[in-house]
């Protein structure tokens, strides 16, 4: 009977369908574990993670007296500290080496607060005697490149180990906007001013006291930076930041949609919309202190080895009527840019907009009219015009092979030139081929050796960096087109002890105008900020600014902003605890509905066998 009541539980239809949910259910009580710990053993933000950003354009020079691109300033930033740095929400002053600040009356002398305990990435103690070796070591050997920022400043002075005052000729307006790295006295007091600007290499490791440390540079391929763990800020949370170089943009934007790269900046404007719209991938569309501009060489040397009709206004003005700047936005830029016009961008409180009677509109035939009024006609007839002293009228126009836009609008410009009358040679060259030109020398005589570039400008949210370019002191250092006019220097100045905002602001739009009456730039667009990242595998990212009504802001390509690097990490980091939370209930669930499902089981099996008996 035993064996019979067994034999017809076990076929009974009720029965087995009982043991085979338990069956079931204890398989999920043994898998649910598992796959808990399938998901804990993914790796912690903390622990190995590397982030992979690619860019077409590498630094110049880890040398931050010699450096002179934006990609310098964005690793810079990352390896060193600023005293004062940026408010990633509107790019405002905020604390960085310096806690908290004052001025005098008389705005000629600041006092800055320095936290205590911060340390170089050697070990050694960073001290308020490291931020006054700084400036007066940039002030004391008229070192150019920082020099933009600090003119003005006649010395700083380490009262003690956590307080620096830093003296000012006169009032300094951009006091709290200066993009300064502040650089260990202990090595560099061993370079000399010579050397920091010819010579000294600045190699890895580098050592600083920001966020992260530049470990390696492989050039033409990657740098890698790695996570400054004991960082005064916290430490960040990737291990490995790595900036992977890229000759291509169609073969960045291809590894960016596989996942090859995590990010992807100055993304190409016309890949931008399908980068947009890749599953996984978010895209961000920035402000960008930034214009691209046709400048001329204007140097008014005889050592000049530029064609010297470029120094007559009129004729650069001219030119200004063979540019239709809408369609190299439409067609270089592919909508992604605003018209260009004047030095400053747009969104700033300080630009300068031309009124209708003194813009200009594309109209060739204007053009060609101002250029005959100028002196430059096409005599012979043979459709190239002639310089007054009766010589083709012949200019050479470099764009840097870094940038499709410009390239697309170098080959419109030139076309238009040629329109009107101009011989123009085209040249697509590396950016170095370019900076050579621009820096060339005949033994010790600086002799620039280009007519027309195409090229741009990134600056700071404070205007006075790209206010020094074009004034005399930047010659032969950031003064790109060597032009210079008297108004416009002594405005510079008197900008840059102007404090009170609504007062500087006036003078900063008067230069503006000089700039553009007197075109030694033709600036055509204020391109945005496009970049994209892998929004699917990581978090954190804080675009930078985020107040401008119809703009992301730029997390990656922004050494303003330095809090993306600081703050992405994985996603998986965030979903573990969420992924253990769930395993856990799960378990809880499995466990509660078994206890239930083997309860009932044994019900109906007792009653089953009290049945039996009585047969």
């Amino acid at each position: 009977m035993k064996t019979r009541l067994n034999g017809r539980l076990w076929r009974h239809p009720g029965s087995q369908a009982l043991v085979l949910l338990v069956l079931a259910l204890l398989l999920l009580l043994a898998a649910a574990p598992l796959a808990a710990a399938s998901e804990s053993a993914s790796p912690a933000a903390s622990e190995g993670t590397t982030f992979r950003v690619g860019w077409l354009l590498e630094p110049d020079n880890l040398n931050p007296f010699i450096g002179l691109l934006g990609q310098d300033y964005e690793i810079w930033h990352l390896n060193y500290d600023f005293l004062v740095g940026f408010d990633a929400k509107d790019l405002s002053p905020k604390p960085e080496l310096a806690e908290s600040w004052e001025v005098s009356e008389d705005g000629k002398t600041w006092t800055f607060k320095i936290r205590e305990g911060v340390k170089w990435q050697d070990g050694e103690p960073l001290t308020a005697r490291d931020v006054a070796f700084t400036y007066n070591y940039i002030v004391d050997n008229e070192l150019q490149t920082l020099a933009i920022y600090t003119g003005g400043i006649t010395g700083a002075n380490a009262v003690d180990d956590t307080t620096v005052e830093i003296t000012t000729e006169l009032p300094k307006s951009n006091m709290l906007a200066m993009v300064v790295p502040i650089i260990p006295e202990h090595i560099w007091s061993k370079v000399t001013g010579d050397e920091a600007t010819t010579s000294y290499q600045n190699k890895p490791p580098i050592i600083g006291s920001g966020p992260f440390q530049v470990v390696e540079w492989n050039k033409g391929k990657y740098i890698r930076l790695e996570a400054n763990k004991d960082y005064w800020g916290g430490a960040p949370k990737i291990d490995t930041l790595l900036f992977e170089n890229y000759k291509s943009a169609d073969t960045m934007t291809a590894d960016l949609k596989q996942g090859t790269i995590d990010a992807a900046v100055e993304l190409p404007q016309a890949q931008y919309p399908s980068v947009e719209s890749t599953e996984g991938v978010t895209g961000l569309k920035g402000t960008h202190w930034r214009f691209n501009e046709l400048g001329f060489n204007c140097y008014d040397s005889p050592d000049s080895m530029g064609n010297p009709v470029l120094l007559d206004e009129k004729f650069r003005s001219a030119l200004n009527w063979a540019i239709d700047r809408q369609k190299i936005v439409d067609v270089a830029f592919f909508g992604q840019a605003d018209v260009g016009s004047t030095l400053i961008v747009p969104y700033s409180p300080y630009h300068w907009e031309p009124a209708a009677d003194q813009a200009y509109t594309y109209d060739p035939e204007e053009a060609k009219t101002q250029l005959d009024l100028a002196g430059y006609e096409d005599t012979d007839g043979d459709g190239i015009r002639e310089t007054k002293d009766g010589k083709p009228l012949s200019l050479r126009l470099y764009v840097t092979n870094d940038s499709p836009e410009n390239q697309t609008a170098a080959k419109l410009i030139a076309g238009w030139f040629e329109d009107v009358g101009l011989d123009i040679t085209l040249k697509i060259v590396d950016a170095g081929v370019l900076l050579d030109a621009q820096y060339n020398y005949k033994g010790d005589t600086y002799a620039p050796d280009y007519d027309m570039f195409i090229w741009f400008w990134t600056y700071d949210v404070d205007p006075e960096m790209m206010l020094g370019v074009p004034t005399p002191g930047q010659i032969e250092g950031w003064n790109d087109t060597l032009w210079t006019n008297d108004e416009y220097t002594q405005l510079f100045d008197d900008q840059r002890q102007t404090i009170e905002v609504s007062e500087r602001i006036p003078l900063v739009q008067r230069m503006q105008e000089i700039v553009w009456q007197s075109s030694p730039y033709l600036i055509f667009a204020y391109p945005y900020q496009l970049e994209a990242y892998r929004s699917d595998k990581w978090q954190g990212v804080v675009p930078s600014p985020s107040d401008y009504e119809g703009y992301d802001g730029a997390a990656f390509y922004n050494y303003m902003n330095v809090d993306t690097y600081k703050q992405v990490q994985p996603v998986v980091a965030a979903e573990t605890a969420e992924s253990s939370s769930s395993s856990t209930t799960l378990i809880i669930v499995v466990v509660v509905v078994a206890v239930v499902v083997i309860a009932l089981i044994a019900w109906m099996v007792l009653r089953r066998r009290g049945r039996s008996v009585e047969m």
